[in-house]
């Protein structure tokens, strides 16, 4: 197809409001890309403008951008056919904002590609030395112009730009995860918030639901928390339900996605003292060959053990992110060491410290009586354990019956 003929099938597609034809004739690599680059006879910038006035601004410049960006990535070029993605990419958006739902395909298809291409000139960058990539941020605020636009829509309906909103969030996460810059989705789950008219999460495709709405909240209260090193708590059950609602959501033959999903997952789980059963495991042996030690250690109160699990998966854990998460549920195994001493006493409500202390040392766990003491005062603080310590007696009062050791789901996080 040479450029002429491009443009006037560009022409015909936006005056009949055809999304999926504007999106075809936008990809960068797909066949719309083969049939126009094989046949151009004209590929300079200014040859090209020689066109603009045969179609309306601001599409005269997204040909030639769009030309360029082709040209660029046929070659491997992919720091320069970023540069000319971005370019059309902006005229693009300039547009974008006075049509409606109709052209989201087109959208979501120049923003992935951009995100591609980006992806790719920080690889080529990264490989010639240079530390320093800048495209994946630049396509990250490119995509958040992009999802103001969509936002800030007026109209109501199905003729909504409204219904992009979500798979332009999805495209924003990938680019903050990349770049581990996930803290800044903070950004983006603040403005879904605050505006009441977007349409109920229900509503969206499902695909938009299971990898960037559920799972866009996942980016507040666990990926970008957890991830940055800066777990909040506060957010934990929250993240386990909206992680469960994505992983339902998704399909059974995206074994990949799901493994992702419980990446996640899993250590949540794990902190409520809930372990993956077997059967789900063996459907994901790198989970169940990263997990099933800690599992192990967890259902024995193997606390020695636990450590040494720690120790060997570390470098694994802080790749996922989510070392700090499985750290944390340590306290799951000195609960169920607390509980075994308990439970072989005859759970009585009064326990010498001496005798935690002696479970320690059984485990092949050395420390000072006073650690003992602290590690308890911890764990009744954190509520673990109901009681309190009489320091002056060197005694652990418990609460009676079961109340002494309350569910792990009926605890405050």
């Amino acid at each position: 197809m040479i450029y002429p003929v491009w443009l006037i099938e560009l022409s015909k597609a936006l005056a009949v409001n055809n999304g999926a034809k504007i999106s075809y004739l936008l990809s960068i690599s797909g066949p719309g890309a083969e049939e126009l680059r094989k046949d151009l006879t004209e590929t300079g910038r200014l040859s090209l403008l020689r066109y603009k006035d045969a179609i309306a601004s601001p599409w005269d410049e997204v040909g030639p951008a769009h030309v360029q960006a082709i040209l660029r990535y046929a070659e491997n070029n992919y720091v320069d056919a970023y540069t000319e993605q971005a370019t059309m990419v902006k005229a693009f958006l300039r547009a974008f904002t006075g049509l409606q739902a109709w052209v989201l395909p087109a959208l979501f298809t120049i923003l992935k590609d951009l995100r591609d291409v980006a992806e790719k000139a920080d690889d080529v960058r990264f490989q010639q030395g240079n530390s320093v990539g800048g495209s994946l941020e630049d396509a990250a605020r490119l995509c958040n112009k992009a999802f103001t636009d969509c936002v800030m829509d007026r109209a109501t309906g199905p003729e909504s730009r409204k219904w992009g909103i979500y798979h332009v969030v999805g495209l924003i996460f990938k680019c903050y995860f990349s770049v581990n810059r996930i803290a800044l989705s903070r950004n983006i789950i603040r403005a879904l918030s605050a505006n009441k008219d977007i349409p109920p999460l229900e509503q969206y495709p499902r695909a938009d639901q299971a990898s960037s709405s559920p799972s866009s909240w996942i980016s507040l209260s666990f990926l970008s928390v957890l991830r940055a090193s800066l777990l909040i708590f506060a957010f934990l059950f929250q993240s386990e339900r909206e992680l469960t609602s994505a992983f339902n959501l998704c399909y059974a033959q995206s074994k990949r996605n799901l493994e992702l999903i419980l990446n996640y997952l899993i250590p949540l789980r794990l902190l409520r003292g809930q372990l993956p059963a077997p059967a789900l495991l063996q459907l994901f042996p790198r989970l169940e060959e990263l997990y099933t030690p800690f599992i192990k250690a967890l259902r024995s109160g193997d606390v020695k053990a636990y450590d040494a699990a720690l120790e060997w998966a570390e470098t694994r854990l802080v790749e996922m992110g989510v070392y700090l998460a499985v750290e944390k549920a340590r306290e799951i195994c000195l609960r169920c060491l607390f509980r075994k001493v308990w439970a072989i006493l005859e759970k009585p409500t009064r326990i010498q410290i001496s005798q935690f202390h002696a479970a320690f040392e059984a485990s092949g766990l050395s420390m000072p009586i006073d650690e003992t003491e602290c590690v308890l005062a911890n764990m009744i603080f954190k509520g673990y354990i109901r009681g309190y310590i009489s320091h002056e007696r060197q005694t652990v009062v418990l609460a009676k019956g079961a109340g002494a050791f309350p569910k792990l789901s009926d605890r405050k996080m």
